[in-house]
């Protein structure tokens, strides 16, 4: 291991992306903490510690380290741009013209590009807008006047264009994918208060000292089997036939068709918990944070919550997998190239088999997004302690799933260069 970093270090192309990465994360948390104009930041952090952690703020807190509950000018971070590009994704499938762009090559991919980039600025202002209504309600601002709205949306607007930039210029010069890296920096930034927190409940209660061992324990048990299923995929067999061109035969050869047991990410489990704090979010606007609806329904450690967050995982999970595997689509393809899987004819009866094989993988695929999401919330019941650490599913997976792409990005590079791996 040692060794590999030696060796990646003394590659002057893949030293200066690795550093060039490590510059931006750099200038990106140091725009984490430069607060917008008229903003009362203490008083907002308060309020949002009591009321706002338990809904569907406090996931996009924890996307973006911390710096949503402090009103920086990276509060609204990369969710403008993770929006836009999904809103763009989905209406590709439903537009015409935006799926001929998509079909256009090089080309066509620049094109949806601006369109995204269009779309996440104006996400950005109505998100800035929607954020600033929001410390005004709560009282959160020196001034409230036309002026100052018009300064803090745009502070806001700007900071997510900034954030977009930030991560496109990593993805060009730098290692992996830009905005994986500013969501993974954003997420271990809150590791250092975590272990604060865990430290401090034990040196209050020295007979807690167990509950830091079955977090380790639990946490090392949890990333190893992320691991294991971000990269357990099914490989259904391929065969392609012998082709005679003038004189020289094509095909013969046998491979596979490989299909992610996780095909979808981590994007089922953030629009299910968008969606199932959507009560809670609404309940904490109008003040109704107590009472026996909101304790046993609306709250995340009900037993409603969790059946909800969990029906709505699998429910995303089919979605996606539906927008991701066209099954009609990957059997015309293989015909046209000359392949088949052993044992169904082409056509149809290929198709239908891939259906199947799509469905019964999307399933496990759900099931496991499941117990990762709902792990975290069982743990905080079972042991009171737990839950002050705000550890959640979602950003466990996101760390993980983002350490190995850019892991298998540098393993990349170097193999290039004849240089053992990290994955060796």
């Amino acid at each position: 291991m040692f060794t590999t970093i030696r060796n990646a270090w003394k590659i002057k192309e893949l030293r200066n992306k690795i550093l060039f990465t490590l510059l931006i994360v750099l200038l990106y948390r140091i725009g984490n903490v430069i607060y917008v104009p008229f903003a009362n930041v203490e008083a907002f952090t308060a309020i949002f510690q009591q009321s706002l952690s338990n809904t569907v703020l406090g996931l996009y807190n924890a996307m973006s380290g911390s710096a949503f509950s402090r009103a920086t000018i990276f509060a609204l971070s990369i969710q403008p741009y993770i929006n836009a590009s999904i809103i763009i994704q989905l209406l590709t499938i439903a537009i015409p013209p935006l799926e001929r762009l998509s079909k256009e090559g090089e080309e066509g991919r620049k094109k949806l590009a601006s369109i995204t980039r269009y779309t996440t600025v104006g996400l950005g202002i109505l998100m800035g807008v929607a954020y600033w209504v929001m410390l005004n309600s709560y009282g959160a601002l020196y001034r409230a006047d036309f002026f100052s709205a018009v300064v803090v949306v745009l502070s806001f607007a700007a900071g997510s264009a900034m954030v977009m930039w930030l991560g496109e210029q990593i993805t060009e010069r730098g290692i992996g994918n830009g905005i994986s890296i500013i969501l993974f920096a954003n997420i271990i930034s809150r590791i250092p208060s975590m272990v604060n927190t865990l430290y401090t409940n034990i040196a209050g209660d020295l007979s807690q000292w167990w509950t830091a061992v079955v977090v380790l324990v639990g946490m090392l048990a949890l990333i190893g089997f992320i691991v294991f299923i971000t990269q357990a995929e099914r490989r259904i067999p391929v065969s392609y036939a012998k082709r005679v061109v003038g004189r020289k035969v094509y095909g013969g050869q046998n491979t596979h068709l490989p299909i992610k047991v996780n095909m979808s990410g981590v994007l089922p489990v953030i629009f299910a918990q968008s969606v199932a704090t959507l009560p809670a979010t609404f309940a904490t606007f109008f003040g109704k944070t107590s009472g026996w609806w909101y304790n046993n329904v609306f709250s995340t450690t009900s037993a409603v919550y969790i059946v909800c967050y969990v029906l709505l995982i699998i429910a995303f999970s089919y979605f996606y997998a539906t927008v991701q595997y066209n099954p009609v689509e990957i059997a015309n393809n293989l015909r046209k190239n000359g392949g088949f899987i052993p044992g169904y004819r082409p056509g149809k009866p290929t198709s239908d088999f891939i259906a199947r094989v799509i469905n019964k993988i999307t399933l496990f695929g759900a099931i496991y997004l499941g117990i990762v999401a709902v792990l975290p919330i069982l743990a905080g019941i079972l042991i009171p302690s737990v839950e002050s650490l705000a550890i959640g599913g979602t950003s466990v997976i996101i760390v993980v799933g983002v350490a190995l792409e850019t892991v298998q990005a540098i393993e990349a590079q170097m193999l290039m260069r004849h240089y053992k791996g990290f994955l060796e």
